[in-house]
């Protein structure tokens, strides 16, 4: 299952009573999924406002896992013990270049406004906008919008194995979509920017699994930079489309792919896997910076027929089955290798509130289930 949670931050997950982390770990009690993906949580470490000095990078997944999804959220039910993954995002990481060609470089975190006590998400400042447009990935902070795992206890992440890819560059795939200013018809990057660029805005990770069987699971786990929000190079629209196009190139093994432990190369031919998050693109908008999410999902080695869809009954009428999102649109995943049995798919719609209260995301939980072996 996949889940953007929407903006989940450190001092978030040190309460125990925060409303709309409550709420998310009851939906996801109720659906139970063995492997879980959480888009929007954010990785601690020093700039983050809600860390401490000393204290171990990294630990929100357990801080979710520990507090909320262990814990049952109502007498109905039953708490799950997960195992988290949880790695190194680019987001509010400074880059030391003037990304967004506005005549400075920022690289000092701005003051960060608090979550409000009603548990929904904090707002964003100018400040906090102008930090991000200058880090490798847009986030106010560090850490931001970060991603983790969640496993069942019982099955084994093979850590050893694990490959990510935060620190590929953009220039080093082939057929980058360069963005150009559409005034000036230059170059949005500079050469030294363009050279230092991460291609991931977050980050790209192929996690494997082993299974009680045996069989071994890919997870490949991402959160492409939404589009828009970008001006007259519409870079995020030309990131997003490469950011897809790595797993595309992922799959076909393309051989400038290199990880960031320097191995090369992509997935093997025969392995199982799950295209899991948050990839912010969908494949019924005939915009060009969709090829990459319709070649990803018409990918030989990808099941794109099997599209997890929810019911009418769900009191969301202006929604189409497919849609993932509030503002009508499918851009969460769980797109499964074609040799793995689909036995469900499944968008997870909770009717709306009699009376009104916080979102818990503007997401929908997304899941399938499946099946290895003959």
């Amino acid at each position: 299952m996949t889940y953007n949670i929407e903006d989940v931050r450190t001092a978030d997950l040190r309460r125990r009573d925060h409303p709309r982390l409550e709420r998310a770990a009851a939906r996801i009690q109720h659906l139970a999924p063995d492997i879980l993906l959480v888009n929007e949580i954010t990785y601690d470490q020093p700039g983050d406002p809600g860390y401490r000095d000393g204290a171990p990078e990294g630990h929100n997944a357990q801080r979710f896992a520990h507090h909320y999804l262990s814990t049952p959220q109502a007498d109905s039910l039953e708490g799950i013990s997960y195992q988290p993954v949880m790695l190194p995002v680019n987001t509010g990481i400074p880059s030391g270049f003037d990304l967004n060609n506005d005549g400075r470089v920022v690289s000092t975190v701005p003051e960060i406004p608090g979550s409000p006590a009603d548990g929904s998400v904090a707002p964003q400042t100018d400040a906090g906008r102008a930090y991000g447009n200058d880090a490798w990935g847009f986030g106010t902070f560090p850490g931001q919008y970060g991603m983790a795992l969640f496993v069942r206890d019982d099955l084994t992440v093979l850590r050893d194995s694990i490959r990510t890819f935060r620190e590929l560059r953009w220039h080093q795939m082939p057929t980058a979509a360069v963005p150009v200013d559409s005034t000036t018809f230059e170059p949005w990057y500079g050469p030294d920017a363009w050279a230092e660029v991460r291609l991931s805005s977050k980050s790209h990770w192929d996690v494997p699994v082993r299974l009680p069987g045996g069989a071994v699971l890919h997870l490949l786990a991402s959160h492409p930079t939404p589009s828009g929000f970008d001006g007259v190079a519409r870079r995020n629209d030309h990131r997003n489309h490469d950011e897809i196009q790595l797993w595309v190139d992922y799959l076909n093994r393309a051989p400038y792919i290199e990880d960031d432990s320097g191995r090369a190369g992509g997935l093997h031919a025969g392995a199982s896997f799950v295209v899991m998050g948050d990839l912010n693109a969908d494949p019924g908008d005939p915009s060009s910076f969709r090829s990459a999410i319709r070649a990803l999902v018409g990918h030989e080695r990808v099941n794109g027929a099997a599209v997890p869809t929810a019911g009418r009954q769900d009191g969301r009428p202006d929604l189409d089955p497919e849609d993932t999102s509030r503002w009508a649109a499918r851009i969460d995943y769980v797109l499964p290798s074609t040799n793995l049995k689909v036995q469900e798919a499944r968008v997870w719609r909770p009717r709306p509130a009699r009376v009104p209260d916080v979102p818990v995301s503007d997401h929908f939980p997304v899941w399938i289930d499946v099946r290895t072996g003959p």
